[in-house]
């Protein structure tokens, strides 16, 4: 199968994904994998904004150790990477173990980390998070690699909309279930 068969499947696998499910962990799940296995890259993972703004937290992840998914939150004060990708730009990093940009460089090497392609999750022109493809080789992504995985990142960014939207609707509707209108009497 040739790389734009693959870029296709998998961006039709996403899109069912998104389509059947209103639960986020497993839509995003199999987001993040259709996209490691598209672009042949060690692992996937992708991050969210917190309510406060300033970190991101694990929202799915594929391969990758669990001692690499819960090293931490990402703190935004200290990933200029992660600022300039929320700030709408798609970032590469040649070396995550010594670009000073990202983090978790000591962590990276440990995990057989090497090159990143980083690109935004936006809802409504908004920043909501960041999806980031690792390779286990040093790597410089194509403009073809960094378009599927902004193409794949706008479908999550979806799903999450959805489940936010869905879980609105319900507190809504069980609050109108709840309501007793025998106080109008």
């Amino acid at each position: 199968m040739d790389r734009y068969e693959s870029y296709y499947r998998s961006l039709y696998a996403a899109a069912m994904a998104v389509n059947s499910s209103l639960d986020p962990k497993l839509v995003l799940k199999t987001i993040v994998e259709c996209a490691a296995k598209a672009m042949d890259a060690k692992a996937c993972s992708l991050r969210l904004l917190d309510r406060s703004g300033r970190q991101l937290m694990p929202g799915a992840g594929f391969g990758l150790s669990n001692k690499y998914l819960r090293k931490g939150p990402v703190d935004l004060d200290q990933s200029a990477v992660d600022r300039e990708v929320l700030s709408g730009r798609v970032v590469q990093v040649a070396d995550a173990s010594s670009d000073p940009r990202f983090q978790y460089g000591q962590a990276a090497k440990d995990e057989g980390i090497v090159s990143v392609l980083v690109v935004p999750l936006r809802v409504e022109d908004k920043p909501v998070g960041v999806m980031r493809v690792y390779t286990d080789e040093k790597r410089t992504f194509n403009a073809e690699e960094e378009e599927f995985l902004t193409s794949i990142a706008a479908l999550s960014a979806l799903a999450i909309e959805n489940a936010r939207l869905h879980q609105a609707l319900k507190r809504e509707y069980e609050s109108v279930l709840s309501f007793d209108y025998r106080t109008f009497d």
